[in-house]
């Protein structure tokens, strides 16, 4: 099993904007043998998703927001307002 990708050491903007796309691009798929990742077919979560559901949990998102972020399918989608 390969490890997880290492947090920053604090999130920034852009940090935010790159698990976004992160979160987006290896969402969820549903396939004969289960759920995979949208992105490398790999079991879902990868580790890509996970690393970017924990940036935006830093950040402050709930997995409400985040699950809406990745309905919404847009990669390059604005992150909510702190404390919305």
């Amino acid at each position: 099993m390969l490890r997880e990708i290492p947090l920053p050491p604090y999130v920034t903007g852009e940090d935010a904007q790159f698990a976004v796309r992160a979160v987006v691009v290896h969402a969820p798929r549903r396939w004969s043998g289960g759920t995979v990742c949208r992105n490398d077919a790999s079991p879902h979560p990868c580790r890509l998703h996970r690393w970017g559901a924990r940036v935006l949990a830093l950040r402050g998102l709930e997995d409400a927001d985040i699950a809406a972020l990745i309905e919404r399918g847009d990669p390059a989608a604005p992150l909510p307002p702190r404390g919305a």
